[in-house]
């Protein structure tokens, strides 16, 4: 599919899109598995990748049948997280995303950020790293009934963005927020991490492995 030539909004996700983020996650998902004593397989990870964490709990607490409560292992999680986000001097943004993202602002391109983190998670990041001052809009896929794969969030983030969906574009590292853009209608790029291997991108519309290639498209 060839490259739409009127984009007027791009809508960012921001864990392995924005920041560098998935391992702090996967540590933090992992304690929490351990302290509740269950086994979660890398297969079954790959699943809950890009959903927002209380859907990743529900889904878990059905699957092994146990009777936590996913709001207490949501908090529990994110507890994990924040110390870990607090005390990782190394945690950075992608590269090449600021220059993306700068350049993109100045040629009056809107940008929304459409994250399955919480907003207390996804204001963390924007303050370090002094990003609000770019984005018109964020929205939290926590803070919505459905959660990625679901397209409510893209959606959601396109009226927030003022334009048509024909006119958007999602940035994308998971195959549950490729699905959500794909069912949002919305032209969808796959940023192939390498931290998300595990992730096939595979009804991308367009795939990147560097943000400096998407920069040349604008």
């Amino acid at each position: 599919m060839n490259f739409p030539n009127n984009v007027q909004c791009v809508i960012f996700d921001m864990d392995g899109v924005i920041i560098d983020s998935e391992e702090l996650h996967k540590k933090a998902y992992y304690e929490t598995f351990n302290a509740i004593g269950v086994t979660v397989s890398d297969e079954l990870y790959k699943t809950l990748t890009g959903s927002s964490t209380i859907n990743a709990f529900q889904k878990l607490v059905k699957h092994f049948d146990i009777s936590e409560d996913p709001e207490e292992l949501v908090l529990n999680k994110r507890e994990r997280y924040v110390n870990f986000f607090e005390n990782d001097p190394s945690l950075h943004l992608v590269e090449g995303v600021e220059d993306l993202i700068k350049h993109l602002f100045q040629k009056g391109i809107k940008l929304v950020l459409a994250s399955s983190s919480a907003m207390v998670n996804i204001n963390r990041v924007f303050n370090r790293f002094d990003l609000n001052q770019y984005f018109v809009a964020k929205i939290s896929g926590a803070d919505l009934t459905a959660s990625k794969p679901h397209p409510e969030i893209f959606e959601k983030a396109a009226l927030l963005g003022g334009h048509q969906r024909e006119n958007c574009i999602v940035i994308e590292d998971s195959d549950n927020g490729v699905k959500a853009a794909n069912d949002a209608g919305i032209f969808v790029v796959g940023y192939r991490n390498p931290l998300a291997a595990d992730q096939t991108l595979q009804y991308a519309n367009y795939t990147i492995t560097k943000f400096s290639e998407l920069k040349t498209l604008f």
